[in-house]
C-alpha cells in the first residue's frame, strides 16, 4: 500500500506516530479524476484546484494520503467514500470525516463495495482508486506482526478486530497446506523445507523467532533480500484473503463506475499486478482465454478503454525505496452496457 503523504498523523493518543511517503500520489489522484496532471499548487493559494464534483471511492484509505490530495481537487458538493479494514486507519478516517463533511467512512474490505455503497444510497461512482498491499505504519509497527525486522506477535491481520491471526492458524494447519500457501502466495521455491521447519517450532509468539527459523531453513538467500520475505508475504496474503478481495473489487468496478468513470489501482507484487493487468486486458479487448479454442467465440463487451501503466520516477524511488516495486494501472469505463455474460 504505502499510500500515505509525508505528514505525521495523530489518530489516537496511544498510536505510534509514523512518517510515511505516498507512492505515485499525484499520478493516482490525476488518474482517478481523469486528467493528465494536477494543477500546480502555489503555497498559500488554494485557487488552483480542479473543483470537480462527483462521487469517488478510496478503497484503501490507510492514513489518507491519496484521499487528502483528492479532496483538495474536489468541489464542495462532491463525496468521497473511504474503505479500510484496519481499525487504526479507520480512526484516522473518522477524524478526517469529522472535519470534512464530504468524507464517508466504511470499516470493511473493499470486496464489499457494492453492498456498502448501496447502504449509503450509492449505485454508481465517478472514480475508484485502490492502493493494494501493506502500508508503512503496518510494517514499521512491530506489534502488528507484519515485520520480520521488528519483534511482535505473529498476527498479520489487516483488521485486528476480527478473524484469526497467523499464529492461531499455524497452530493447527498441516505441513502440506502450509507449504502450498508459501508456494502459491509467496512464490517460495523452498516452501516444503520452510514449512517443515515452521511446524517444528514449539510456539508462534515472536515474529523474529519465526523469521530466524525461516532464515535457517532457507538454502538459497537472494542478495539484498531477507530470506523470510516471501514466506511472510504468503502468510499475510492468505490470512487476509488479499487476492480474493482484489478479484471481488475488480469485478465490482465495472457496474459501479459511471460511463467515463476512472479506475486507478496500485500494486506492489506480481501476484496482484498480474490480476489487474489481465482483468483490464480482458475487459478492454473483449478477449477471454476460454474463448481461444472456440470455433465461433462470443462477442464480448469492452468495458474499459486501453489501460495504461505508470511506475514511480527515479526521484521518488530515491526518496522512498519502498516505492520501487509499485505499478499504477488505470483505465476509463466505456459506454458498453454492463451485462452478466454466461457464455462458456
Amino acid at each position: 500500500m504505502l499510500i500515505q503523504a509525508s505528514i505525521q498523523d495523530s489518530a489516537t493518543s496511544d498510536e505510534v506516530d509514523f512518517v510515511h511517503d505516498a507512492v505515485l500520489l499525484p499520478e493516482t489522484v490525476a488518474a482517478v479524476l481523469g486528467v493528465k496532471s494536477l494543477p500546480t499548487q502555489a503555497e498559500g493559494n488554494d485557487q488552483n484546484c480542479l473543483n470537480m464534483s462527483g462521487i469517488y471511492v478510496d478503497a484503501t484509505f490507510g492514513r489518507g494520503g491519496h484521499s487528502r490530495l483528492l479532496l483538495s481537487q474536489l468541489a464542495d458538493d462532491a463525496k468521497l467514500i473511504v474503505f479500510d479494514k484496519d481499525p487504526t486507519a479507520i480512526s484516522v478516517a473518522q477524524e478526517l470525516a469529522s472535519k470534512d463533511s464530504r468524507v464517508h467512512v466504511v470499516h470493511d474490505s473493499f470486496a464489499t463495495l457494492t453492498t456498502s455503497l448501496a447502504a449509503l444510497g450509492i449505485t454508481q461512482v465517478d472514480g475508484l482508486m485502490a492502493d493494494l498491499g501493506i502500508s508503512s505504519p503496518q510494517i514499521d509497527d512491530g506489534s502488528r506482526g507484519f515485520s520480520f525486522m521488528r519483534d511482535g506477535a505473529v498476527d498479520m491481520r489487516m483488521d485486528t478486530s476480527r478473524g484469526q491471526s497467523v499464529a492461531e492458524w499455524l497452530e493447527y494447519v498441516d505441513e502440506e497446506t502450509l507449504a502450498n500457501v508459501l508456494y502459491e502466495f509467496g512464490e517460495e521455491r523452498h516452501s516444503r523445507r520452510i514449512a517443515r521447519a515452521i511446524k517444528q517450532m514449539e510456539s508462534y509468539d515472536s515474529t523474529l523467532a519465526l523469521a530466524e527459523v525461516i532464515k535457517v531453513a532457507h538454502p538459497n538467500w537472494q542478495r539484498g533480500k531477507h530470506p523470510a520475505t516471501q514466506s511472510f508475504q504468503a502468510m499475510r496474503i492468505f490470512i487476509n484473503n488479499e487476492l480474493g478481495d482484489v478479484d471481488d473489487f475488480l469485478a465490482q468496478s465495472i457496474p459501479l463506475l459511471k460511463v467515463g468513470g476512472q479506475l486507478a489501482v496500485i500494486s506492489f507484487h506480481s501476484l496482484e499486478d498480474r490480476r489487474i493487468k489481465q482483468f483490464l486486458q480482458r475487459h478492454s479487448k473483449g478477449q477471454y482465454p476460454e474463448d481461444e479454442n472456440l470455433p465461433m467465440p462470443p462477442k464480448r463487451p469492452r468495458y474499459f478503454s486501453k489501460p495504461k501503466r505508470v511506475g514511480p520516477s527515479k526521484t521518488e524511488t530515491s526518496r522512498n525505496p519502498r516505492a520501487r516495486s509499485a505499478w499504477l494501472r488505470m483505465a476509463t469505463r466505456t459506454d458498453s452496457d454492463y451485462v452478466i455474460d454466461d457464455a462458456p
